[in-house]
């Protein structure tokens, strides 16, 4: 009896599922982390600008990654990027398992970033390739929304094995190499919707720009991708650490709902905003961050832990909507054979963001303490924000309607 040359290949349906699915899984597993680096802070006695460095490899590492291979599947296909993207994630969750220390955590945490930023540009791209005919803006729900509930998914679930399961790190990094590893081999059932063609190579050369018609709009957003994504990168660097030492909470789990409570009102925020238009979406978000991170700052000045997780909530609705507004402003301005230089450049600020602040922060609490630093990473990120606002709140400029089109976090 002979084998099928081929794999039986899904539906467009199934196999926008499998890439949702895909999405969510990598974003679980960037996500889960965040509640384990305090553990290993306590057993291998390590300091906080060691923990941010860490935390850095992650979004430096996927940057690379983002603007080399970030259109590889263009000319090769979307399904042996992704496939290759997960099995080389599943290669981080074990470097993960067998890290004795700071660097075999640095050496996983940029394998992570490496696999998450191949797959970031192939997975946008094929779910608006896959997304079902009769929902044409599941492609952009899905992009919005995945990320961020991934995020708080997996520093939830991290958090609650933590504090209920033996050999927590073995239990999460175990599971999460399962889960890459099925979705790989469920991505060769996925239909290629790329007709390969020449310039595989040159595609991988780094290439980022804002087209002359979209510069106005584009300086206008970044100072709210910048408080968005400086805040995202506080909050799941040195969030657990502060609730642990700062409010005193015990359990690992309160270091993952510090983390879902951020990237989960962020998700629900951005489903509740729908196909409102950019600016003003902005501005509501820029107003909120700032609001919910000062709120923050007293809630953990005077060690209120209700009032602190009240007003990372308010803050995390701003994360989500200052960021997707933000994005949505200068995501359909350009051409279309524009639109993928335009977006390396809002990557480049995003996880600059996400990254560089974190790890001067790590440093600043090595020497002033956690709290101070985070009082005055709060402060400039709410500044941050209030710009943003009066940015959002002057006149638009001319120009054509917003369209929908892929975010992704």
């Amino acid at each position: 009896m002979s084998l099928p040359r081929t794999l039986p290949r899904l539906g467009r349906t199934p196999a926008f599922a499998v890439v949702s699915l895909a999405l969510v899984v990598l974003m679980l597993a960037a996500g889960a982390p965040s509640p384990l680096f305090v553990v290993y802070q306590a057993q291998w006695h390590f300091s906080s600008a060691a923990l941010t460095a860490v935390f850095a490899a992650y979004p430096l590492a996927l940057l690379a990654s983002l603007l080399t291979v970030g259109g590889l599947s263009d000319h090769v296909g979307r399904r042996p990027v992704l496939a290759a993207a997960l099995a080389l994630d599943a290669v981080a969750m074990l470097l993960f398992l067998g890290a004795g220390g700071v660097g075999g955590l640095l050496l996983a945490r940029a394998v992570q970033g490496l696999a998450t930023g191949a797959a970031m540009g192939v997975v946008s791209a094929a779910l608006v390739d896959l997304q079902p005919l009769r929902r044409p803006r599941a492609g952009v729900v899905v992009n919005s929304v995945g990320p961020t509930a991934g995020l708080a998914a997996g520093a939830l679930g991290a958090g609650l094995v933590l504090d209920h399961l033996p050999a927590p790190t073995t239990v999460v990094f175990v599971a999460l190499t399962a889960a890459l590893v099925v979705l790989a081999a469920l991505v060769a059932t996925v239909p290629e919707t790329v007709t390969p063609r020449a310039g595989a190579l040159k595609s991988l050369r780094p290439s980022a720009s804002v087209p002359p018609r979209a510069r106005r709009a584009f300086a206008t957003a970044v100072p709210a991708l910048v408080a968005t994504w400086a805040i995202g990168g506080l909050y799941l660097s040195l969030g657990p650490s502060l609730v642990a030492t700062q409010l005193h909470v015990q359990g690992h789990l309160a270091g993952g709902l510090v983390v879902a409570a951020l990237t989960g009102a962020g998700s629900i925020a951005v489903l509740l905003v729908g196909d409102r238009a950019p600016r003003p979406t902005m501005a509501f978000g820029a107003a909120t961050l700032a609001a919910g991170v000062l709120a923050t700052l007293v809630a953990l000045d005077m060690r209120s832990v209700a009032g602190f997780f009240a007003a990372t909530v308010v803050a995390g609705v701003g994360f989500g909507t200052a960021f997707f507004g933000a994005f949505r402003s200068v995501a359909a301005l350009p051409e279309p054979h524009e639109r993928a230089e335009l977006f390396a450049a809002a990557y480049t600020v995003n996880y600059l963001a996400f990254g560089v602040p974190t790890l001067l922060a790590g440093v600043a609490a090595r020497q002033v303490g956690l709290v101070p630093t985070a009082m005055a990473y709060g402060v400039v990120v709410a500044a941050l924000g209030l710009v943003a606002l009066g940015l959002g709140l002057r006149r638009e400029p001319a120009s054509g309607p917003a369209r929908a089109c892929p975010v992704t976090t």
